[in-house]
């Protein structure tokens, strides 16, 4: 299996800094955006859009969806997992990435229409409290708190937490099992690549939290809240194409690993030019 091409990944460490651009830019355009939605194992299909990604998780006992977007792009998401032929109204849980506009702005759409439960870090819940970073949402009503090491049970499906701060101050990231024709894999879902944010201390939690995720062992599946960071559509591609036999494109432990390096190294970068600044 072929690893993550370098640039892809640090087009999306620059995405979200992209999305600060005028009203009109093809990143709010829900016809631009529009994706159609897949699935990419037994349990986990791809509702979200180009430039952020959502999906569903389905669980013997109702749906999680992770992350919500915002605006007209949420109103594709809710549309997309109608179109897979699941009801939003079986929407158990919520699951926030982190508080920023383009991951949580639809949030209070689906505890409002669908009775879902939100899930974010104590840290992330407080920043909905404080004007917004980018762009302006409504805000969501305060449900769950995620702490670090925490699990959440829907019938057979279990979500372990982990806290991964340093893209916001209370990234949750996820670990949870998807199943390739009955076969389960170890599934990872970094909740904050993008290094678009100042200061040498919040980038030394960015490292720190990347050092954490490096001691974690068998992740096979990089599972991304942004498309471009795991190549998501070129492995949608060669999913399509998979004959039997065949690995699965999404099943990539050393495109993990490999991701991982990477997002320190650039890290690590970052962190010597803040000192520099700071200095």
């Amino acid at each position: 299996m072929r690893k993550l091409i370098g640039s892809i990944v640090f087009i999306c460490l620059l995405v979200l800094s992209t999305a600060t651009q005028a009203q009109g830019d093809e990143l709010h355009d829900p016809e631009v955006q529009r994706v159609e939605p897949f699935q990419v194992f037994d349990n986990l299909y791809y509702i979200g859009v180009d430039w952020v990604a959502s999906w569903l998780l389905v669980t013997d006992q109702g749906l999680i969806v992770f992350d919500a977007l915002y605006e007209e792009l949420t109103d594709l998401v809710i549309g997309n997992i109608r179109q897979l032929g699941f009801d939003p109204n079986d929407i158990r849980y919520l699951i926030g990435s982190h508080a920023h506009f383009d991951h949580i702005g639809g949030a209070i759409r689906f505890q409002q229409e669908f009775s879902a439960v939100v899930m974010m870090t104590e840290e992330d819940w407080a920043m909905t409290d404080e004007p917004a970073v980018y762009r302006e949402y409504p805000k969501p009503i305060r449900h769950l708190s995620a702490s670090d090491g925490a699990t959440l049970n829907l019938g057979r499906t279990r979500l372990r937490f982990m806290k991964t701060p340093g893209h916001t101050p209370g990234v949750l990231s996820t670990l949870f099992t998807v199943y390739d024709n009955g076969y389960p894999h170890s599934a990872f879902m970094f909740g904050g690549v993008g290094l678009n944010f100042s200061g040498v201390e919040r980038t030394e939690m960015y490292i720190e939290s990347i050092k954490r995720m490096q001691q974690l062992t068998g992740i096979e599946v990089n599972i991304p809240n942004h498309a471009s960071s795991a190549d998501v559509f070129a492995r949608r591609d060669m999913l399509a194409e998979r004959q039997d036999g065949d690995p699965h494109p999404f099943v990539d432990p050393e495109g993990w690993t490999a991701s991982l390096d990477l997002w320190r190294r650039q890290a690590e970068q970052k962190l010597e030019t803040e000192r520099a600044s700071a200095d």
